[in-house]
């Protein structure tokens, strides 16, 4: 049964500005493994955007927004052992998606040059 649905879209250099601009948003925003993952990479803005819009989907499909005191940096977008993206939850996220009682977190992410999208299916 699904939960909820959301979905996302950034452009690139608006998330390259924010995060130029404004050096602190990284640690905010992203964990060291999602960190980690763009500054691995020759495009790094769209990366960083990407799990943005990934992350902006999920509360979206979550339908509470950024309640309760849960964080960006609580979402975290890593890549499976075939290299697909998935969502893992920790902290007050992992909690309430928990009572809510989503069991799967299905995430389509993409990029190009100019912009970054996301789309967020929660499963119960």
């Amino acid at each position: 049964m699904i939960f909820g649905i959301g979905t996302d879209i950034i452009e690139v250099d608006r998330m390259q500005q924010r995060l130029l601009d404004t050096p602190d948003l990284r640690d905010k925003l992203f964990t060291p493994r999602e960190q980690a993952y763009a500054e691995e990479r020759n495009t790094i803005y769209q990366h960083y955007a990407a799990r943005f819009a990934a992350k902006e989907a999920f509360f979206k499909a979550l339908g509470t927004g950024y309640r309760y005191g849960m964080a960006f940096h609580e979402i975290e977008v890593v890549n499976d052992e075939l290299g697909k993206p998935v969502i893992e939850a920790h902290g007050k996220v992992r909690e309430f998606i928990g009572q809510q009682g989503i069991r799967h977190i299905h995430l389509s992410i993409s990029h190009i040059k100019a912009m970054a999208s996301a789309l967020v299916v929660l499963e119960k």
